[in-house]
């Protein structure tokens, strides 16, 4: 099992920029596949960015391509979102996300193949 925990939401002004961190617990942060999702005021929970258990692979919604960028430390058990040039439509709760590794690279943007949720961060910005 894995157990997350997000942190680093708060209130930005448009253009700003914020780093999202998700500590995980547990044997099994470094051998899984970890997913940032999001969910704007009435809208659905919709993926955000993906990377591999080692890191080597990134993926990521157009919205935020050349914006954000994820990462992660498995010696820190922690993963990382930085958002740079944030605008209003980035207004949402953010949620990372852990799954198994299998059929990963076809399957990362599927919020129903992660098995572990963090509580979700708030980011509001501003204009």
């Amino acid at each position: 099992q894995v157990q997350l925990v997000e942190s680093g939401g708060g209130l930005v002004q448009a253009g700003g920029s914020l780093r999202l961190s998700c500590a995980g617990s547990g044997r099994t942060f470094s051998s899984s596949a970890m997913g940032w999702f999001r969910q704007g005021p009435g809208k659905d929970r919709e993926f955000v960015a993906a990377i591999s258990t080692g890191g080597g692979n990134t993926y990521y919604t157009d919205s935020v391509k050349g914006r954000f960028i994820i990462s992660r430390d498995n010696i820190k058990n922690t993963l990382y979102l930085q958002m740079n040039s944030l605008t209003p439509e980035d207004t949402a709760v953010y949620y990372c996300a852990a799954r198994t590794s299998y059929y990963f690279s076809t399957t990362y943007s599927r919020s129903d193949e992660y098995h572990y949720w963090g509580q979700g961060t708030q980011v509001t910005v501003s204009s």
